[in-house]
């Protein structure tokens, strides 16, 4: 029973970030995609997959500088992280 009640707030986590806005600014201020790519290859990422999603946000797949599997959301505009999940 817990691992479904813990599933089920997994899945209504999930959907709830999908919905998430990480910005409402217009595409012309975003940073270039190949550019924003570069920087962060730079500190170290090894991207897999990047792509922009629903709620406008760059979302990377991929490796840290560690080698640990990453899924990074980022805001377009700044950059910022929004939200972050590493797997060891």
């Amino acid at each position: 029973m817990r691992i479904l009640v813990a599933l089920a707030l997994s899945i209504a986590s999930d959907a709830t970030f999908a919905a998430t806005q990480c910005t409402s600014a217009d595409r012309s201020t975003w940073q270039d995609p190949d550019k924003f790519q570069a920087q962060l290859e730079e500190q170290g990422y090894t991207i897999k997959k990047f792509k922009v999603t629903k709620g406008n946000c760059y979302e990377i797949y991929g490796l840290d500088k560690e080698g640990r599997k990453v899924e990074i959301y980022h805001d377009p505009v700044t950059g910022k992280v929004v939200k972050s999940e590493i797997e060891d």
